[in-house]
């Protein structure tokens, strides 16, 4: 496998944390927003990695809360006639690019990713265009132009599935965005890769050597982590899978505790399927680290309660839009991932 020294330097401005709300505030936003939901016939679908409030939220209204592919695919077969997508501005992408016909809003279109942020599509397709004998795989984790220019979208769940099929086929890849996810399947494959140097600022900031320490105090405790984290740190991991994998592995695992490598807004779901069990975050500390994100996405943690009252009342500058052509085309790599899953009995779910 050949890295690629693209963006993995790159630090992002951190964006503005919702206003502090007190008791009797949230509570009267949540009515507010139950009304409003029902009144503007919408439906609120959150990312395992939005603060627990919301995602309850979502619950309570009939919505869902999932990884941003089964969102969508959940939107796509929901009556309502509006998405309202609390997450991160590609999932409202990916909700759109499946549901067009749907109006789908957001509680605040600056809501990014690192992911995103590091593979501008006018760069990497022209990298692809360098490489033109390559297969090009991308993570879901991108902007619907990065889907468009791809062969193949995957999640975390279905990238080592997809990638090995391509391998027995005799393709060479290229592999964006996510470093650590694309190494862990080149890994696990053994397949060609052209890896883009892209890095989640969350989960790039779990250390080993940190982790290692808190498993001395914590010796029973079973190790679960996301691929999206560094290969020293998946080393250590008893269960190493996407956000949905961790929840189901979280609850079949024997062990009373459990030390979770990933957003601490998974807490929140895993906690319903582990009842007496202890889950411990993963320390973002350690030789090297800055905690920046500290395991919680500061663009996550944009959704907030004022935010997705102000989208329901007015969605002007809320809405999420994609060209129809690029729909077109972004829809070329996501089928041929679900016709895949379907004609080899796979779920596909488990983007970050």
């Amino acid at each position: 496998m050949l890295e690629l020294e693209f963006f993995n330097e790159s630090i992002y401005p951190f964006p503005p944390k919702p206003l502090k709300l007190d008791e009797q505030q949230r509570s009267e936003y949540k009515e507010r927003i139950k009304r409003l939901l029902i009144e503007k016939d919408a439906v609120l679908v959150a990312h395992y990695y939005t603060d627990p409030e919301i995602q309850a939220l979502a619950e309570e209204t009939g919505g869902c809360v999932a990884d941003s592919l089964e969102m969508a695919r959940f939107g796509n077969n929901h009556p309502a006639k509006t998405l309202l997508v609390a997450g991160v501005r590609f999932m409202g992408e990916t909700a759109k690019i499946l549901t067009p016909e749907k109006t789908v809003i957001m509680p605040t279109l600056e809501a990014t990713c690192s992911l995103d942020l590091g593979c501008p599509e006018k760069e990497f397709s022209e990298f692809c265009d360098q490489h033109p004998e390559h297969t090009v795989v991308v993570y879901a984790n991108t902007s619907a132009a990065v889907k468009a220019r791809a062969d193949w979208v995957v999640t975390s769940s279905i990238a080592v599935d997809v990638v090995e099929h391509l391998d027995a086929e005799g393709h060479k890849i290229i592999w964006a965005p996510d470093k650590h996810l694309g190494g862990y399947v080149a890994k696990q494959t053994g397949a060609e890769m052209l890896l883009w140097q892209g890095a989640c600022i969350v989960h790039d900031e779990f250390k080993a050597k940190a982790l290692r320490q808190l498993k001395i105090q914590y010796p029973n405790a079973a190790i679960l982590v996301h691929p999206e984290s560094p290969e020293s740190v998946v080393a250590m991991a008893d269960a190493v899978g996407s956000t949905s994998q961790l929840i189901a592995a979280a609850q079949h695992l024997p062990n009373k505790q459990l030390i979770v490598a990933t957003d601490k807004g998974i807490f929140y779901k895993m906690q319903q399927v582990c009842e007496g069990k202890e889950l411990i975050e993963a320390p973002t500390g350690g030789n090297g680290a800055t905690c920046r994100s500290c395991a919680h996405c500061p663009w996550m943690a944009m959704n907030g309660l004022q935010s997705i009252e102000e989208a329901l009342v007015d969605a002007n500058g809320k809405e999420v839009f994609v060209d129809e052509a690029l729909i077109e085309k972004a829809l070329i790599p996501l089928n041929r991932m679900l016709g895949f899953a379907q004609s080899n009995k796979l779920k596909v779910k488990g983007n970050a």
